[in-house]
């Protein structure tokens, strides 16, 4: 029986995904930065860990309370939508720490166990923003370009210890909160000289044509945590499959 650990499983993506993974038949180490026994169903098979994935003692503290793992999934990120003139640099940094350096430093963290058992999987959760350019999101579509490119050339380096890397690559799914633990209203990052720009843009997010679903996204996780292909993106999603296709 194998063992998944999924960071940011407190809502969205991770939620979903922790409860596919428990119907696969499977252990679940479920972390968030608060945990919560109540979102999941009970089962001998879930454990609910607390961590941070921009604290490296907390890093520390969730890997010795879950044991060996076989899968990690790094889902745990944070969205800002706005213009880039108007975000604050503190709020850029914030964004990085846990989208870019957060899972670096998990994925660092897991590699050696990893590589003595000659075995397991790193799948990262970036976005279909990668694919193509989306307005009004150049902090968050930098910090998750820079895990596209760190994950292709980890797989590669990775192989030589038969431990495989992975890309999943959601599209835009409205029920995400987003911007959530960033601190900012998206307000106050539009500007006056942005506003008329950017109005019909936001109609367009509250009425998108196509949707992806957070059970996409869990779907995607596993055909990468089970993909022995060589495979290295999974885009999640009609409109990332869309685009994926296109480039």
């Amino acid at each position: 029986m194998k063992t998944v650990l999924i960071t940011g499983c407190s809502s969205g993506y991770g939620l979903e995904t922790a409860r596919h993974f428990l119907t696969k038949g499977w252990n679940v180490v479920a972390t968030m930065r608060t945990p919560r026994e109540d979102i999941l169903p009970p089962s001998a098979r879930l454990r609910i860990v607390a961590l941070d994935v921009t604290d490296p003692a907390s890093i520390a503290a969730a890997l010795t309370a879950s044991g060996p793992i076989d899968v990690l999934v790094n889902n745990a990120g944070i969205g800002v939508v706005g213009a880039f003139e108007a975000t604050p640099m503190a709020h850029v940094r914030k964004v990085f720490d846990t989208n870019t350096f957060g899972v670096l430093a998990m994925t660092q963290a897991v590699i050696p166990q990893f590589r003595a058992r000659r075995s397991g999987v790193v799948i990262n959760v970036t976005s279909s923003a990668t694919l193509a350019p989306m307005p009004l999101a150049a902090v968050y579509t930098a910090s998750k370009a820079a895990i596209e490119g760190f994950t292709g050339s980890l797989a590669l380096e990775l192989s030589a210890f038969d431990v495989r890397a992975k890309l999943v690559e959601p599209g835009y799914g409205p029920t995400t909160r987003f911007a959530q633990n960033t601190g900012v209203r998206i307000e106050d990052l539009i500007p006056e000289p942005y506003q008329a720009y950017a109005e019909p843009i936001f109609a367009g997010f509250a009425t998108p044509t196509m949707v992806t679903r957070e059970s996409d996204v869990a779907e995607a996780v596993w055909l990468a945590a089970n993909d022995v292909s060589g495979q290295l993106r999974f885009p999640a999603g009609p409109d990332a499959v869309a685009l994926a296709h296109a480039n």
